[in-house]
């Protein structure tokens, strides 16, 4: 069977070292390629995207340069990270040399639902604890408040960029996509989950692992599990 890589897209504040882990439970198959924003870890200093078709542009090199020939690609994304990797592979599946077999995304109604409740411009502490509420996680780093200083203005510039999102095609992809939820997520129902099926024109599946809208980070082996399965059992 030919070696597929899952392309992962961070959501929201987070940057690649959150998937690091990952490799060991997957143990290289299939390989994890993940991907680091600008304003958040080794690129701190470049200043954050605030769009996302041009944050999922951004991106794409650093993709290509992974490319093997032959090698087949996942993408996967959660919450801001869904839209990121929709985006993304969109951008894929137009090249010749990328063979992209299934979109993954997680804790994100359909790609056309706009969140009407939002965070962005909010005073710091609303802004903070808006987020919270949304995403049912507080990274430990904000409280400190140099490190929170260092956080907050690319937190702040994904949130927006999350809420002003709409998609640059009008077309669904062309590739299978399965829409992951935690059982437990009570920012993105079950019925906004399904709204993914009318962004692919090819397989769609609906799956749910225990947890809430941050389920990955609690228990990433049970999502690692149904990617593995999925990727498997689904061959494109």
């Amino acid at each position: 069977m030919r070696r597929t890589s899952l392309v992962c897209v961070p959501f929201a504040g987070a940057g690649a070292s959150f998937f690091h882990s990952w490799a060991a439970l997957t143990d290289g198959d299939p390989r994890i390629i993940a991907l680091q924003l600008p304003g958040r870890e080794w690129r701190l200093s470049e200043d954050p995207y605030r769009n996302v078709a041009e944050a999922a542009a951004g991106l794409l090199p650093a993709v290509t340069a992974e490319l093997a020939p032959g090698e087949r690609i996942a993408v996967f994304g959660h919450s801001l990270g869904a839209v990121l990797a929709y985006e993304l592979a969109h951008l894929l599946v137009a090249r010749s040399d990328a063979d992209v077999v299934r979109l993954f995304v997680s804790g994100s109604p359909g790609p056309w639902t706009r969140r009407t409740r939002r965070a962005t411009g909010l005073p710091d502490d609303e802004f903070l604890a808006r987020v919270k509420e949304f995403a049912k996680y507080d990274h430990e780093a904000l409280a400190d408040p140099d490190m929170r200083e260092l956080i907050l203005p690319t937190l702040r510039a994904d949130v927006e960029m999350h809420e002003d999102y709409v998609p640059t095609l009008a077309r669904p992809l062309p590739r299978p996509i399965t829409a992951v939820r935690g059982t437990e997520d009570d920012l993105v129902t079950a019925a906004q989950t399904a709204e993914w099926l009318q962004a692919t024109s090819a397989e769609f599946a609906q799956e749910e692992i225990e947890g809430g809208h941050m389920y990955l980070a609690e228990n990433p082996g049970a999502l690692l599990r149904l990617v593995n399965d999925e990727l498997a059992h689904r061959e494109h």
